[in-house]
């Protein structure tokens, strides 16, 4: 009987793992997110933002940066007014904000 429950512990261990294992994919995704925030930096990005029952915000601004856990966007308000925003990666991955490059006009 003992051996029974060692068995069994054994195997909740194994889901365990797999439940490890899940993680791991969705860090991945947010690795991928991140690389792919990296690739844009400099371009210039139409960003629509969620604000929760149906609401939403349509910008459109530069990606200035992109750090570990987020990036930011320069806006252009005016004459010398810019502001900067910053989300999380996750907030891509979650559609909170959806992302678009512009095609940019040559100069």
């Amino acid at each position: 009987m003992f051996l029974g429950r060692r068995g069994s512990k054994q195997r909740a261990d194994n889901q365990i793992n797999l439940e490890e294992v899940k993680r791991l994919f969705d860090r991945t995704d947010v690795s991928q997110v991140r690389s792919d925030i990296q690739r844009i930096i400099g371009s210039t990005v139409q960003l629509e933002t969620n604000k929760g029952r149906h609401k939403s915000v349509i910008r459109q601004g530069i990606v200035s940066n992109a750090y570990p856990s987020i990036f930011t966007v320069r806006l252009n308000s005016g004459a010398n007014n810019s502001r900067n925003l910053s989300f999380s990666y996750t907030d891509v991955l979650t559609n909170t904000v959806e992302i678009t490059l512009c095609e940019e006009t040559p100069a």
